[in-house]
């Protein structure tokens, strides 16, 4: 039993490097510099974590690996302890705050993503009491097919470095801190009372923005400022009013944009990515196949 003199160890991925000295060999993929949210990829050895608490709220979640081996492992959580099967997908909560500790009895692949308390309030502040936030410990024995999703996402955001990052992390971060404060709360959250979308004078605002600021990148708090509206509800009014996310539409303008200059302007097709918001021409090049159906390039013979 912990005795008063015994300091907790704190793993805050805040920090540079923050789990190297948690876990036998450094993450394959680490994010950095992505306000109020942190994501590592790993591939580890059989291994055991000593007991810690996190100062984010964190997920882990189980990804395929080709490696023989039973992948089930104990873990502690707040003084209970559980055998976790570990199936892929299957994902474990630790909240802020809560004594840790696990183990794994072969080499593994799993993915963590932590979120900042204080932006789980914020967001919280159109559902719940932001002073009644209790995220409930969760066991790594079944799937979240939503948090999968958003894990997985980010694992390709940062393995692709694809156009509008910060558009498509804020949006995923927002979905997640929804997520769980819907799913994985104490408290349940109130009902929204917005079911209309967003006016058309609101909408008419963001768009002109966006227009007007296709070379740069657009952040999801810059939108939702425009309409005097939070994250959350920007998001899922703008979605509900134009069919689509953000990030979905400032691709479709970036394209529309593109095909104007590749029709109407002397401008290189590298110079026209740019100009448009994409980091270089294999951006664009990638983008507008995916959505044309073929390059810049064929795009201007025909």
């Amino acid at each position: 039993m912990r005795t008063q003199r015994q300091i907790v160890k704190l793993l805050d991925y805040r920090q540079k490097n923050a789990s190297n000295t948690f876990v036998p060999n450094p993450p394959v993929l680490s994010s950095s510099g992505w306000e109020n949210i942190h994501f590592e990829l790993h591939q580890q050895p059989k291994f055991e974590v000593a007991e810690h608490q996190h100062t984010m709220h964190v997920i882990a979640c189980g990804v395929p690996s080709s490696l023989p081996g039973d992948s089930s492992g104990e873990r502690w959580l707040d003084g209970k302890l559980t055998r976790e099967r570990r199936n892929l997908g299957d994902i474990a909560i630790i909240p802020e705050g809560i004594s840790h500790r696990c183990n794994w009895q072969t080499s593994v692949q799993f993915m963590v993503l932590a979120i900042e308390p204080a932006f789980l309030k914020q967001v919280a502040q159109d559902l719940v009491n932001p002073d009644r936030i209790e995220i409930i410990p969760h066991f790594m024995m079944g799937q979240d097919l939503l948090i999968q999703g958003i894990c997985f996402a980010l694992k390709e955001e940062l393995e692709l470095g694809q156009i509008g990052g910060y558009l498509l992390i804020d949006s995923l971060k927002t979905t997640l801190a929804i997520h769980l404060l819907r799913n994985y709360c104490a408290t349940q959250p109130k009902l929204s009372s917005y079911t209309d979308g967003l006016s058309d004078l609101k909408q008419q605002q963001v768009m002109e923005y966006i227009n007007e600021h296709l070379h740069q990148e657009i952040k999801l708090a810059e939108l939702a400022t425009l309409t005097q509206l939070s994250p959350y509800h920007f998001l899922r009014l703008f979605k509900q009013s134009v069919g689509v996310t953000p990030h979905q539409y400032i691709l479709q303008c970036r394209i529309k944009k593109a095909k104007f200059l590749l029709q109407h302007s002397k401008l290189s097709i590298a110079d026209i990515a740019t100009s448009v918001g994409f980091c270089d021409q294999s951006h664009l090049n990638r983008y507008f196949k995916r959505i044309v159906g073929v390059t810049p390039k064929k795009f201007l013979k025909a």
